[in-house]
């Protein structure tokens, strides 16, 4: 950290921010667009504009879930029961209505040939084709409480009790690959190559099934529940949220079994909330429960602030598509985002 940079020097000089007066739920850019979109406790969604920000009231009741849609704009989930499809020009589109059942995740697979939405009620997965078509819908053991594409698109991975499930998108038999370990799991990555699926648990500790041999990979010492968790770009280290700093696993040289995690950015006895991964360097962006944000450089290990804090813990951070916008949120309402690019 520089002697002279100011902690909330970035974000003045190279931020816009809002008081959007909601818990802010997430952070999502539009794919392949320096559009952002804040998703909001009280329904609306925010869409980020050159010289004035556009309202949307997308839900009757709190935005539960937020992604990128393929063909550009949101899909967004409530506890309305409604799966929403919003455009760049915050146009709403539903797509489906499961009435007093909440939308509670959603998400997108990669672009291209035969890309499809997802959403999770209750124990299902409800799969789309682009267009927004029903394809079919996974029925798990449970409710499901995260759900995650491998990098392909052609693999959803979902969390629920006692384990994970994971699917062939394209599969005609649709008979799932159960990965069980006792517990309740609350969240799920799966490895950019498709070689791990990685969960999140109620008991303050991630568990893991390698694919290959469902060898099993527990990563325990965490002071709180871990919110968040993602690969950086190359699958090299799992970054996670849950405690005073960015825990970083290695997926790597036979980890994480048996190698303990980096952290970054620790020792203030501050819990961090959300990480998130660089989209193409070996980076991670993180805030924290007093309001800050950093971004961290794994491999030199270097922390630039973005902000100080002071607006509320961190309750929303995401990235663009090419890395050069960061944007983040609070439980305050407090919204922002700040310009990594060159000027």
């Amino acid at each position: 950290m520089s002697a002279t940079l100011s902690p909330d020097e970035v974000l003045k000089t190279r931020g816009v921010s809002r008081s959007l007066e909601a818990y802010v739920v997430a952070a999502v850019f539009a794919r392949n667009s320096r559009v952002c979109a804040f998703a909001m406790g009280d329904g609306s969604i925010h869409i980020s504009g050159p010289d004035a920000w556009t309202r949307v009231e997308a839900h009757d009741g709190g935005v539960l879930s937020l992604a990128a849609d393929l063909s550009g704009g949101w899909l967004s989930g409530g506890d309305d029961g409604r799966f929403l499809r919003i455009g760049l020009d915050g146009s709403v589109t539903e797509l489906a209505n499961y009435g007093m059942k909440w939308v509670e995740n959603v998400a997108a697979g990669p672009d291209g040939k035969g890309g499809v939405l997802a959403c999770s009620v209750g124990k299902y997965i409800h799969v789309f084709d682009a267009k927004g078509q029903k394809l079919k819908s996974l029925e798990h053991p449970s409710s499901v409480t995260g759900i995650a594409f491998d990098a392909k698109g052609k693999r959803i991975a979902a969390s629920h009790y006692n384990g994970a499930s994971v699917w062939f998108v394209a599969s005609k038999s649709d008979n799932p690959r159960r990965l069980e370990w006792k517990g309740s799991h609350t969240g799920v990555a799966m490895h950019p190559e498709g070689e791990s699926v990685v969960t999140a648990m109620q008991e303050n500790s991630l568990h893991g099934w390698r694919l290959a041999d469902t060898q099993h990979m527990r990563m325990t010492g965490y002071p709180s529940k871990t919110r968040a968790l993602g690969f950086t770009r190359n699958g090299k280290w799992l970054a996670t949220s849950g405690a005073d700093s960015i825990v970083l696993w290695p997926f790597f040289g036979g980890g994480p079994m048996g190698k303990p995690p980096t952290e970054l950015a620790g020792g203030d006895d501050i819990t961090c909330t959300l990480v998130a991964c660089h989209p193409s360097h070996e980076a991670v962006a993180a805030g924290f429960a007093d309001g800050m944000v950093i971004v961290a450089d794994i491999n030199s290990a270097r922390i630039l602030p973005v902000t100080a804090g002071g607006e509320g813990p961190i309750s929303a951070l995401g990235w663009n598509a090419d890395g050069t916008l960061l944007a983040f949120g609070t439980e305050t309402g407090f919204a922002a985002i700040v310009d990594f690019s060159k000027k």
